[in-house]
């Protein structure tokens, strides 16, 4: 198999980023344009008076860039100590494919207990990939 696989998912990871990030202006520009808020609401980050629709794609934003580093971590390190092999590729889609329910649900009709069993599920997939490389470094230790 091919290391380079393991990247794939990483460029998957963010474009959904990228596609999230694009939704923060969109919403909070609209919202301006109603009436909703002033420009001045969003000064320090946002204010409390953002409406939750608009307010949960910077949220989704913001996870998109906590616990998917740990994922950047794991596929970079799988790709420089040549490990990459298709278990670890296909954990490391089921990660990408989780975060990406878990966005849709979260920016869409955001159903809590939904979004929290993908989320529960993506931190899941991300533990078993780490034990995989933590078994993978020890094996290659010498």
């Amino acid at each position: 198999m091919s290391q380079i696989e393991i990247l794939w998912p990483v460029v998957a990871m963010v474009a959904l980023t990228f596609f999230v990030l694009t939704f923060i202006p969109l919403r909070r520009f609209a919202a301006v344009r109603r009436g909703e808020v002033k420009a001045d609401d969003f000064a320090l980050g946002e204010s409390t008076r953002v409406p939750a629709k608009v307010a949960l794609a910077n949220r989704n934003y913001m996870n998109l860039l906590e616990l998917p580093v740990l994922f950047y971590v794991a596929a970079i390190l799988l790709f420089v100590t040549s490990t990459v092999d298709p278990l670890v590729v296909q954990l490391a889609w089921a990660f990408v494919a989780a975060r990406v329910v878990h966005s849709l649900i979260h920016i869409t009709f955001n159903a809590v207990l939904l979004r929290l069993t993908v989320f529960a599920i993506s931190n899941l997939v991300l533990i078993i990939l780490w034990v995989m490389i933590g078994m993978k470094l020890w094996a290659l230790r010498g």
